[in-house]
């Protein structure tokens, strides 16, 4: 993948374990917005599946590692650096075009375009 916003999809060098969050809670900088429904953490295309829960009517949402600003393997919670709303705005979740190079550069360019 290539970019400015290839960064996106990979994890922070200071996050520990990222490929064992499945099922934990998800907590934007306002609020928790779901929990972990599926994970990947593939060097350089690292992503959180995140089942968003009612206050999206259960979108599904494509969040890339680089929107992780910490894990909380205590508590089971991974914070990200974005807000509900950002997330709520996001491009749709669509399964069959995950590994699609033109879909994955579109989230990144969204969630890159916010101040972390």
């Amino acid at each position: 993948m290539t970019g400015p916003n290839v960064g996106m999809w990979s994890y922070r060098a200071d996050i520990s374990n990222p490929a064992d969050v499945g099922g934990y809670s998800i907590h934007a900088v306002d609020g928790d917005i779901g929990k972990v429904d599926k994970h990947d953490a593939e060097a350089g295309r690292s992503y959180l599946l995140v089942a968003t829960g009612p206050w999206i009517f259960g979108k599904t949402v494509m969040l890339p590692a680089g929107v992780i600003s910490r894990i909380d393997h205590e508590e089971k919670v991974v914070h990200v650096s974005r807000t509900k709303e950002e997330i709520k705005n996001a491009p749709e979740y669509e399964e069959s075009r995950r590994d699609d190079e033109t879909y994955r550069s579109g989230l990144g360019d969204y969630y890159g375009g916010f101040s972390a």
